[in-house]
């Protein structure tokens, strides 16, 4: 069994996502960043940076319990442990690390930003800048997925899973970010319509 340790943020749907989709049996224990419990003496001893998301596997290597934090480093641990979403072809594996470290590195550093001008005011020259900057990244996206039907070719991989998380958000928070992308809506629409997707969402 694995604690996951999370709240519904980009970072945390992608835990969650990962956990979903590949079927670990898993069990979510919500945190309350409003309320601060990601810096009680707790959630500090499992991670020491306060943040989500963070899954215990009560079953790690070795039959001991493993601890681990940020998200993408949860998506890959749980794609080994259940033998999903990982090509198996070198050209195809190098094109889904591409892809994953930029959902994962590229896109949500910038969401972040924006939702913190956001939060703090929304008509600021800082927050259209990080809302423009968001929005072009999901540009590249939709001609990258004009070419191919999901983030790194043919098949499904962590990295759409990555990238789903941040789309997620993104629409939630500011669907005028990614209007008039048809094929990143093509493609989202699909992940959308995966039932462990639904059930990820749900925090």
């Amino acid at each position: 069994m694995i604690d996951l340790y999370a709240a519904g943020t980009s970072n945390g749907m992608r835990a969650r996502i990962a956990l979903e989709e590949t079927g670990l049996p898993y069990k979510l224990n919500f945190v309350d960043l409003a309320k601060g419990e990601n810096k009680t003496p707790k959630f500090l001893a499992m991670n020491p940076n306060g943040q989500i998301p963070v899954i215990v596997d009560h079953d790690g290597p070795g039959g001991k319990p493993l601890t681990l934090s940020q998200s993408t480093a949860i998506l890959l641990y749980c794609a080994e442990k259940s033998g999903r979403f990982l090509p198996k072809d070198p050209a195809v594996r190098a094109a889904m690390l591409q892809a994953l470290m930029s959902a994962s590195t590229d896109v949500t550093p910038v969401l972040g930003a924006f939702f913190g001008a956001k939060n703090k005011d929304a008509n600021s020259p800082v927050t259209q800048m990080f809302k423009d900057r968001v929005r072009s990244l999901m540009q590249v996206w939709d001609g990258a997925l004009g070419k191919n039907r999901y983030c790194a070719g043919g098949e499904l991989t962590v990295a759409d899973l990555s990238l789903y998380a941040g789309y997620a958000r993104i629409k939630g928070m500011a669907p005028d970010a990614v209007e008039g992308m048809p094929n990143l809506t093509r493609w989202a629409d699909e992940m959308a319509a995966r039932p462990a997707i639904q059930r990820a969402l749900k925090f």
